[in-house]
């Protein structure tokens, strides 16, 4: 049985829509609870890679599931640890678009205020890869209606990974939930 890391998009958290829906059908299936982690991620890169880093240390062979800016932080750490990824409506080289939200943020989730800086854009730019090196251990869940991020620039990025691209939908990823089967089977759970 794998473990899951899950990470949330930019300004979300735990208590967002998919990370409670995840944690929900977990739970329905009766999954051991030590075996998902959805971790709160600090604003600044840096401390959220580290805080997802280390506990993929301790759990070897986890895979991990990101959406938005966690599709871009699961990118990288996929690579980094050689790791399976499933993706949802990821950011690619968020920090090329970062500019624009300079400034005070409120996390649609918990209403913590903070600010976004140069110093967290750059931080971004650091964590740049190139396209995967193994396309095999990624799929990617892509809605041509997202308003927020293009979904042609992850096909792009992407190519050679196994794409699931619905037309319609939204950054939120409509039908999320009816398609938690298919995470976790991916994750090697058969609930």
């Amino acid at each position: 049985m794998r473990p899951v890391l899950y990470l949330h998009g930019f300004n979300s958290s735990p208590l967002s829509f998919k990370a409670q829906a995840l944690q929900a059908a977990w739970r329905q299936a009766g999954l051991p609870p030590q075996y998902l982690h959805v971790p709160a991620l600090p604003n600044d890169p840096r401390e959220a890679v580290a805080l997802a880093g280390d506990w993929l240390g301790r759990h070897t062979d986890a895979v991990l599931v990101g959406s938005s800016l966690g599709g871009c932080y699961a990118t990288y750490l996929a690579e980094k640890y050689a790791r399976k990824a499933l993706l949802i409506n990821p950011a690619v080289r968020p920090w090329l678009r970062f500019h624009q939200y300079l400034g005070p943020q409120q996390n649609y989730s918990t209403g913590v205020r903070w600010e976004l800086t140069e110093a967290h854009v750059a931080a971004l730019a650091r964590l740049e890869t190139p396209p995967p090196q193994d396309p095999e251990r990624f799929v990617v869940w892509l809605q041509t209606g997202d308003e927020t991020l293009d979904y042609r620039e992850a096909v792009d990025f992407y190519h050679g990974c196994r794409l699931d691209i619905q037309q319609g939908g939204d950054h939120a990823y409509q039908g999320f939930e009816g398609r938690i089967p298919e995470l976790l089977a991916f994750a090697g759970h058969n609930a």
